[in-house]
């Protein structure tokens, strides 16, 4: 093993360790591969990255209204459809590969809702300055898949969903990428100093570290690996299409 590869820290999380929840008498589940304190296994501190929910429903369901405050909250669609309200105004549906995003700044509520026939999608809540946050208006913005920008290396597919480009706007320091990672293929990349990488990988059920299309994706639960790093990660990132914030 070389000496980058000694300075790194690297914890895998899989499914059956993880918190699970469920909503709507159980219409809407969810596993959370980085839960709340004391929601499944605790993970190293990850920056500002810090709620990371993966929610399933078989056809319609509610989360009804909620409030939140200070945190920047994404939700992110994998498959089907998702609604959402709140109390600013703002009524919208995204479809797959699209996102709904709310500064909560001084204090908004919400519900959400599930569209399709089948629907999957992340949630993930990032935590800004609080003393800051919560003295900001609350914002609200969506956005569809097609509005991200992809790039193509070696044959991964690589899809900016903050940062590099991406029209989403938080004050957090993070990068979040879509990758497709095909068959056959290895994707690498660089982790700076004193920096952390979570990723969710995503594997169609009977697979090994095979492609999945957008149709198939999210049938069998990947797990969390939180990649800690003092130096350069030069290793491949393991899996198919795995979502990740920097």
């Amino acid at each position: 093993m070389n000496p980058i590869e000694k300075s790194l820290d690297i914890n895998i999380y899989p499914p059956e360790v993880q918190g699970t929840g469920a909503f709507d008498g159980g219409r809407i589940t969810e596993t959370k591969p980085l839960g709340f304190p004391g929601d499944g296994p605790e993970v190293p501190h990850t920056g500002p990255l810090f709620y990371w929910a993966w929610a399933t429903a078989m056809g319609y369901g509610k989360i009804g209204l909620h409030p939140h405050q200070a945190f920047e909250i994404m939700s992110y669609a994998l498959k089907g459809e998702i609604g959402h309200y709140d109390t600013m105004g703002n009524r919208s549906r995204v479809k797959a590969g699209g996102a709904q995003v709310m500064q909560t700044g001084s204090g908004v509520s919400h519900e959400e809702e599930t569209v399709s026939d089948h629907n999957e999608f992340f949630q993930i809540w990032f935590e800004p300055d609080l003393n800051k946050a919560v003295r900001r208006t609350p914002t609200y913005a969506e956005f569809r898949h097609e509005d991200f920008p992809v790039a193509v290396q070696n044959g991964v597919t690589i899809k900016h969903v903050i940062g590099n480009g991406a029209p989403v706007s938080i004050q957090v320091e993070a990068a979040m990428q879509d990758i497709l990672i095909p068959s056959g293929h290895r994707y690498r990349r660089e982790l700076s100093a004193n920096r952390t990488v979570a990723v969710v990988v995503i594997v169609p059920r009977g697979a090994q570290r095979s492609a999945s299309s957008r149709d198939d994706r999210g049938s069998l639960r990947g797990g969390l690996p939180i990649v800690q790093g003092t130096t350069a990660l030069r290793d491949p990132v393991a899996g198919t299409r795995p979502p990740s914030a920097q």
